[in-house]
């Protein structure tokens, strides 16, 4: 029986862990292909590389019209276009709602 043996419970642990990984986070995007916006613009929406902006708290319709030209070829970026052309209506919609839904908190320096 699996449960006797020494480790079982430690293995199913780390299964179960394994399983419940992509639920972690309350904003992470379900898709896949989403992930891949983190290595420039962050899991939280703040850039990660100069001249990427920023996307947390970004416009929602914003980004939905900016990822559709970059997508179409009526806005040119050499990486975003290449990187918007695989996305689905469906993909830049939740692209858009995910940094859209960051909270931000602006803080007024002067």
């Amino acid at each position: 029986m699996l449960a006797s043996e020494p480790g079982a419970a430690r293995l199913a642990s780390l299964c179960l862990l394994m399983a419940l990984a992509p639920f972690a986070g309350a904003q992470q995007p379900a898709n896949a292909k989403l992930t891949q916006c983190f290595t420039c613009h962050g899991q939280d929406g703040l850039a990660k590389v100069p001249d990427a902006p920023n996307l947390a708290g970004q416009n929602e319709s914003y980004v939905v019209k900016a990822l559709q030209d970059y997508r179409s070829g009526a806005r040119k970026h050499e990486v975003m276009s290449m990187m918007a052309k695989p996305l689905s209506d469906a993909d830049i919609a939740q692209a858009a709602a995910y940094f859209s839904g960051i909270q931000i908190e602006v803080k007024k320096t002067r």
